[in-house]
């Protein structure tokens, strides 16, 4: 796995403890799902508007929030970054419309 992400997977765990008041993730956390996903959802809009507008520099800077805090939602449900990576290992290969009728019929 990608040590910036081994290490935020670290740090998500850490802020399970955390006061809410000293870490912006752990008040995330307090918030529950909602909390979470209600800021998943903010950060995907402002992704998309940066990639409407063409700003490279925001593009990169609204995914790195939107991958952040869904990182906190994986972390939220007990499940981190290499859970991800190794379902798109598992897709790797496969053709994307064959794995989606896959789906479609379980």
């Amino acid at each position: 796995m990608n040590d910036t992400l081994a290490r935020l997977a670290e740090m998500l765990e850490s802020r399970k403890t955390a006061d809410p008041q000293s870490s912006y993730v752990a008040k995330l956390y307090a918030k529950g799902m909602d909390g979470i996903l209600k800021k998943i959802g903010e950060e995907a809009a402002e992704t998309i508007i940066a990639a409407k507008d063409g700003d490279r520099e925001k593009i990169i800077h609204e995914t790195a929030d939107l991958w952040f805090h869904t990182l906190v939602m994986l972390a939220h449900t007990g499940l981190r970054p290499q859970d991800v990576l190794n379902e798109l290992a598992r897709r790797e290969g496969l053709s994307g419309l064959a794995e989606k009728a896959a789906r479609e019929k379980n």
